[in-house]
């Protein structure tokens, strides 16, 4: 199985009827449950003598007949040697039934033929089955008259319809999938990529499952139809084309052989009893039944109340179930809640007693001794004013500036401006102003010659000694 979770139908043989599969649908893991049968025609039946005839039906209901295929091959006289004529005795060998390149699948309410065209590929060997679904199958409902009278969607040319094609795997391989492929208007195709549908998995019991997530994106009115073209032209595929059987087309001694390739003598067909027993309805049209010689009989269907019964019960039994299950994961998720709660409750005493004993060490290691600190300490009332607090008392007066640090003023002599800052520096009241800059020379020297003031006293050419700050 691919998933579990993806729509799956399983090919079971009937124990009861060799003619008869049932087909066993299981979707999300459930239980798998009887969906389908396929049933195939009596070779017994003097109508089904040269032909394959195959038939999807209701698993309860097997006279309802939801679609079916019907071949009947072409005959051919095979091309013998001349050894072979010889041992023929000069007798002509039977004609051999030649497969054809297609076949086509009849679906019922509404009715609509699917043609199912094979092909092979040149170049890798794969072999490939088209066929085509309308998008809209079923004709609106109106009450008009001129509407009814209208032909069927299904039938009109300009109807739009999807392509699918099962393609097998590899040229060694049973196993196929089903692609969608593109879509076609009347007549004229357009490629798409091709998007999976379904798959086919071959095995002691065949399984076809659907890709679910991808059925989103075919926009086909008709979905129970397309289910059945692919049941139906899984099985039709699988039996004609992949695993060909000599008795496929109920001639007994008679080989099928593929179209355009070498045929092989046989022996004359063996004659058969005209036995008439059930027969599907459809295939080879309605044959009144009569009684049965042969040992293998079809069980009787269950009758429509009892089936209900039966299905009331089975559910009743699986609610009951489902209602204890559910009763006892709830008793096992509250004792495991308490569980819980308790083993809290635990860690929580076993920290209190811990907490409880060590603090009983230390009161008994280092006493309560200085654990009073004395009352507390009494502050200050807070001033009524509002915002921040105002200090009444006046600034601090500012200690004296040195003489040296004051204010510079400017010289009577020599041009204004910048002139004074470069040619005098720092000169107090009553101290001279230099000529051709500072009176001291390097070391702190006064130079003699160069302090005299212009139209000054004889005292002034005395030179005081600027009083530094720092020393």
């Amino acid at each position: 199985m691919l998933d579990e979770n993806l729509p799956t139908f399983f090919f079971r043989h009937s124990a009861n009827n060799p003619l008869l599969n049932i087909l066993y649908f299981t979707q999300n893991g459930s239980e798998p449950a009887a969906e389908y049968s396929l049933q195939k025609i009596n070779p017994d039946l003097p109508q089904s003598k040269n032909k394959y005839a195959i038939a999807l039906g209701d698993a309860g209901i097997q006279d309802v007949i939801f679609g079916e295929v019907t071949i009947e091959p072409e005959f051919q006289q095979p091309t013998l040697s001349a050894a072979e004529i010889r041992q023929q005795n000069g007798v002509p060998p039977p004609p051999v039934p030649m497969i054809p390149d297609g076949f086509t699948i009849q679906l019922y309410n509404p009715e609509q033929k699917v043609a199912v065209k094979g092909e092979k590929s040149t170049w890798t060997g794969k072999e490939s089955w088209e066929f085509e679904m309308p998008q809209q199958s079923f004709r609106m409902p109106s009450v008009s008259k001129v509407d009814r009278a209208q032909t069927n969607p299904v039938a009109s040319v300009l109807t739009p319809k999807i392509m699918f094609k099962w393609k097998r795997d590899s040229k060694f391989s049973k196993d196929m999938t089903c692609y969608m492929t593109g879509t076609s208007v009347g007549g004229r195709k357009s490629k798409d990529p091709d998007i999976t549908i379904a798959l086919y998995k071959h095995g002691r019991e065949p399984t076809v499952t659907v890709y679910e997530p991808n059925l989103q994106r075919v926009d086909i009115e008709d979905r129970k139809g397309l289910e059945v073209v692919l049941l139906l032209g899984a099985e039709v595929i699988r039996e004609i084309y992949l695993f060909p059987n000599r008795d496929s087309f109920n001639i007994v001694g008679a080989p099928s052989r593929r179209k355009n390739s070498r045929p092989t003598p046989t022996p004359a067909p063996a004659s058969t009893s005209p036995t008439n027993i059930h027969m599907m309805s459809g295939a080879m049209g309605n044959v009144p039944p009569a009684t049965s010689t042969s040992p293998i009989t079809q069980q009787p269907t269950p009758p429509n109340e009892a089936r209900l019964e039966a299905e009331a019960k089975r559910m009743q039994a699986m609610k009951q179930q489902e209602e204890r299950e559910r009763e006892k994961r709830d008793r096992a998720e509250q004792k495991r809640i308490k569980r819980m709660l308790e083993d809290e409750e635990r860690e929580r005493q076993r920290r209190d007693a811990e907490v409880a004993k060590e603090t009983e060490r230390l009161r008994k290691q280092f006493g309560m001794e200085g654990q009073d600190f004395g009352p507390k300490p009494t502050l200050p009332p807070r001033s009524n004013v509002a915002g921040p607090s105002v200090s009444l008392q006046p600034p601090p007066i500012p200690p004296p500036r040195p003489l040296s640090a004051g204010p510079r003023p400017h010289a009577n002599s020599g041009g204004g401006g910048f002139g004074n800052w470069f040619h005098g520096l720092g000169t107090s009241p009553g101290m001279p102003m230099m000529q051709g800059g500072l009176g001291y020379g390097y070391g702190n020297q006064p130079q003699t010659g160069q302090g005299r003031r212009r139209g000054g006293s004889a005292d002034s050419g005395k030179v005081q000694k600027k009083k530094s700050t720092f020393f």
